[in-house]
């Protein structure tokens, strides 16, 4: 593939693209365009428009920071969105005609808006806000007063990416296009989302999680309630997490996504159905031993009731599938290929709109029939970045671990030369529960493009191959994961001889940067490592994550700390930091509450009082979301720090991904 190597400021030449939503009568598509702005350090998005019949591609709002959310009227004869237009204020909702023309504000409120959706008779939005909360006061001398303290009574009081949320929880609003002041639909000390309209407008569905065990558990249920108040009633049996609600066209039924069983992160998110009444659901995806709807978006009812189309891990695969509504047959995929959609809706008759990425390209747009027939693509927005930039496709190969087919994938640098040899850069993804697959990862590209090969698997305990191989990670991390790891690396060795064996090193993000930093703690085979937000100490992660009361306890096998701290320190990568020889860079994100900072904290401190070599970086202002959505002047750092320290120590490579 000609071109040059791709860069870390390459980030901010790419059109990103996402949330695509097709109008009612199949016309057209509204899509989202995001783009990193250095000189601002912000994301600037707007929303575009095409005609499904052709033409080219247009922007269609113009607002100077974030528009996202587009939704079509029913009649198709507007279109809502969610903007920040304002300075220092939350994203608003906004409607303007669907031809185009000035848009108006609905809504200023303090906490911003997410997740509108149209009543059938588009007279009215649904909506969520979040309710509550401490305000900026607006008078310098208020400002210079201390803030009153935080009274906290529950265990999820705080959330990575918004902070503290115990006094300003999220309810669902309804506004009219009169221009009437928004009116909130939900109230308590309770987490409201999804909101959806019924077919005949009497009732909203959302889901929520308003039993007292709710503090312990993450189960959530649907619920209903009418559009202008009530008390809501509750549909499911708060069996387990239940969520992304959509009606059926005759509104006798919900499907939703979730899971029958508690705290059950390495669990298959299933497909359901449930009368609006209530009752006992149905699944309809107990044949697909697979993870469900991973894109946060409801199952697509058709408009005769009788299919419903949905999203699904595979195999590094993210397709979408179809099933009958009635569960009389298995699913079967629709929309397939080795590559990721990434967001879908349907027309009224059935047409599908939906963005996807492969390994080469960022996602774009494309159309399809409801069983997935005749797909064309419809944007090609970033043609010409891609004509100049050089992209490895990578190789996969597969080997057996324990019974179980494990998936590698080997990516080669950029310069390859038939006979030459080069460093390696093994990559190991976060959940443990998600997946490497076929979508464009710019942090692939980048290492590729600085010469580096590259080296990733899906390791047990990975999303798509199946509940008992996800499942096989629990009670265990550190042990066949690593193993599972380990030998990847070593099948590549075996298969790809252009892979220098001593010029290795490793690198993850998450769970992905706990298994880097124990791997280091338990082999000296690496020249180089780099733990990204790592969990290091699973001890006291436990009461200092917004998940680990929950999330840490179940993956470590289920039992407490002080049912068995032994548990805790055994697979925790501190306890060997007196094995780690390996020179490690750490990066964390100051603003990190899901892995917080305190978990690199302690293992620079170990290394450093043991005069190990490590070199600690701390992202101000960040959360556990920085390689992924952080400011885009700290991603770019992010990038270079990284290809430093490796090129430092594992010799030279072709472009450090230095701005020209």
């Amino acid at each position: 593939m000609p071109g040059r190597a791709m860069r870390p400021d390459d980030l901010t030449r790419i059109r990103f693209v996402t949330d695509a939503q097709i109008s009612p009568d199949g016309r057209r598509v509204a899509w989202v365009v995001t783009l990193l702005a250095e000189d601002q350090d912000e994301y600037l998005s707007n929303v575009w428009v095409a005609d499904v019949a052709g033409g080219a591609p247009r922007r269609f709002t113009t607002g100077p920071l974030r528009d996202t959310a587009p939704r079509w009227s029913p009649d198709g004869t507007q279109l809502a969105f969610v903007a920040e237009r304002e300075p220092r204020k939350k994203a608003q909702l906004y409607v303007m005609p669907g031809d185009g023309g000035e848009p108006r504000r609905l809504t200023d409120l303090p906490n911003g808006v997410t997740n509108p959706t149209w009543s059938p008779d588009g007279q009215s939005l649904a909506f969520v806000s979040r309710v509550g909360g401490w305000q900026e006061p607006e008078r310098e001398e208020e400002k210079r007063k201390s803030r009153p303290p935080r009274v906290i009574t529950t265990v999820k009081y705080r959330l990575n990416a918004e902070g503290f949320i115990h006094d300003r929880r999220p309810h669902v609003w309804v506004v009219s296009l009169d221009g009437g002041e928004p009116r909130e639909l939900t109230d308590g000390d309770f987490v409201d989302a999804d909101p959806v309209w019924s077919p005949d407008g009497r009732l909203i569905a959302f889901s929520s999680a308003r039993h007292p065990g709710r503090d312990d558990d993450d189960a959530t249920d649907l619920w209903v309630v009418p559009p202008e108040g009530g008390e809501p009633r509750r549909v499911t049996d708060t069996a387990g997490p239940a969520g992304f609600p959509s009606f059926s066209p005759d509104g006798n039924r919900l499907a939703y996504v979730g899971r029958r069983n508690l705290n059950a992160y390495s669990r298959n998110v299933r497909v359901f159905t449930v009368p609006v009444g209530g009752g006992a659901p149905t699944c309809l995806t107990e044949d697909l031993d697979r993870s469900c709807a991973p894109l946060g978006v409801p199952p697509l009812w058709s408009a005769d009731g009788e299919w419903i189309t949905f999203a699904a891990e595979d195999r590094g695969d993210l397709g979408l599938y179809r099933v009958r509504a009635r569960g009389l047959a298995k699913p079967e995929r629709i929309v397939a290929g080795e590559r990721l959609v990434t967001s879908v809706s349907a027309s009224l008759g059935g047409t599908l709109a939906f963005t996807a990425t492969d390994p080469v390209s960022p996602a774009e747009v494309f159309v399809a029939n409801a069983d997935g027939a005749d797909e064309r693509p419809l944007t090609d927005l970033n043609r010409e970045w891609k004509a100049d930039v050089a992209r490895s496709r990578p190789e996969r190969f597969r080997y057996e671990r324990a019974g179980f087919p494990v998936d590698g994938w080997v990516m080669r640098p950029f310069g390859f030369e038939p006979g030459g040899t080069y460093p390696a850069l093994l990559l190991i993804h976060g959940g443990p529960h998600t997946q490497y697959g076929h979508g464009f990862f710019d942090e692939f590209q980048v290492c590729a493009g600085a010469g580096y090969a590259v080296v990733y698997t899906n390791p047990r305990g990975s999303q798509g191959y199946g509940e008992a191989f996800t499942r096989a990670v629990v009670g265990d991390w550190g042990g066949g994961d690593f193993a599972d790891v380990m030998a990847g690396l070593d099948e590549a060795l075996r298969r790809y001889p252009f892979i220098e064996p001593e010029r290795l090193g490793v690198m993850g993000g998450s769970y992905g940067g706990f298994l880097t930093s124990w791997i280091v703690g338990h082999t000296r085979r690496f020249r180089a490592a780099c733990s990204e937000r790592a969990v290091n100490n699973h001890h006291t992660m436990f009461g200092t994550s917004d998940i680990g009361h929950t999330f840490n306890v179940v993956e470590l096998g289920g039992a407490l700390p002080w049912e068995d701290m032994q548990a805790y320190v055994e697979r925790s990568p501190l306890t060997y930091a007196k094995d780690i020889v390996t020179p490690l860079l750490i990066l964390h994100s100051e603003d990190d509450l899901r892995c917080p900072i305190e978990q690199a904290e302690q293992l620079f401190v170990a290394l450093k009082k043991q005069g190990k070599e490590v070199v600690f970086i701390r992202f101000p202002d960040e959360n556990h979301e920085l390689s992924r959505s952080g400011r885009p002047r700290h991603r770019l750092e992010r990038f270079r720090v990284i290809l430093q320290w490796f090129e430092e120590r594992l010799g030279a490579s072709r472009g450090r991904g230095d701005a020209e």
